[in-house]
């Protein structure tokens, strides 16, 4: 992550709370509304929480008529509202715990961070530090042009166009649209598309060393489950980071998650497909991602989340 998200970029703010002294019945019912842990609030301070799964446990033991106290984790774990989201994965994943609340500097409970939260935002660091619960193409759009800073063909001799703001440069059988305007919001749809042709692979083989046979030798290929070569699967990923970029202002990826779902065929062409699903506010977003090829077949899918900064003046 370039950018490091911190606790209070993703945590629950809405805080329900109940008296250490209610019955589980009562706070059974209130969880059934909703809500995934209720804090135990006892003389002004956070004195524990409660979770379903600490009613359920209560109930299954035949722990009907107990109160809060009886079934809730105490003393309350708590993280920093200002804490990175990585050190705050890390003590819900030493205590092996479900939700931690989220404290100020005044030590107030501000909000509180689960588990789920942390899998959703960021699954790299849930699996890191063993969270619970961790697992048509159209025209280039948008911005002012500007010359390609490195001539008219590239030394594989690609055609290059001028970029955009926020491109160094374009090219003609690349296609980008955007549905949102000059802003973001949720709903927002980027979608950027290209062939992925022989040349790529063998340019990103170079680049990063990954000279696995299978994208490179066809008598190897050939003998494989695929029974050809096919692209490198973060090959494929990179459309996703050629659409996000070309979203309004300057994009900055902070995380990503994927599944590679079916394998990219050399000369295929594919379109990312990345929608805006939240805004974490701060001026970042979490994306819904997915890759098609030209039959619609889903080749990839996955999450990412982005800080947006402004373009940097010229």
């Amino acid at each position: 992550m370039l950018v490091a998200l911190s606790v209070a970029d993703v945590m629950t703010r809405s805080v329900e709370t109940i008296s250490p002294d209610a019955s589980l019945a009562a706070a059974a019912s209130r969880l059934a509304e909703g809500y995934g842990s209720l804090v135990v609030a006892g003389n002004g301070d956070a004195a524990g929480i409660l979770t379903q799964s600490d009613v359920v446990r209560a109930f299954a033991a035949g722990d009907t008529e107990g109160t809060v106290a009886d079934a809730m984790s105490a003393p309350a774990l708590s993280v920093h509202a200002d804490d990175d989201l990585a050190d705050a994965a890390k003590v819900l994943g030493d205590a092996d715990v479900g939700q931690v609340v989220v404290v100020d500097d005044a030590g107030d409970v501000v909000g509180v961070l689960s588990a789920t939260t942390v899998v959703d935002y960021v699954p790299a660091i849930a699996r890191r530090h063993a969270v619970p619960g961790t697992p048509d193409d159209a025209g280039a759009a948008g911005g002012t042009a500007e010359p390609a800073r490195v001539g008219d063909r590239d030394r594989q001799g690609h055609v290059r166009k001028p970029g955009r703001v926020d491109t160094a440069y374009e090219e003609n059988d690349w296609a980008f649209e955007w549905d949102g305007g000059d802003g973001i919001a949720v709903g927002n749809v980027a979608r950027f598309s290209k062939p992925v042709t022989e040349s790529d692979v063998e340019e990103f083989a170079h680049a990063t060393g990954d000279t696995n046979r299978l994208h490179l030798d066809d008598a190897f290929a050939e003998g494989t489950r695929f029974g050809r070569r096919i692209a490198h699967g973060v090959l494929t990923l990179g459309l996703v980071s050629a659409a996000l970029a070309r979203m309004p202002g300057a994009i900055v990826y902070l995380s990503q998650d994927c599944s590679y779902l079916a394998p990219v065929d050399l000369g295929e062409r594919c379109m990312a497909t990345c929608r805006v699903v939240d805004d974490l506010g701060d001026d970042k977003y979490r994306l819904d991602v997915q890759v098609h090829n030209g039959d619609g077949e889903t080749l990839l899918e996955g999450g990412s989340t982005v800080l947006v900064d402004d373009i940097p003046e010229r």
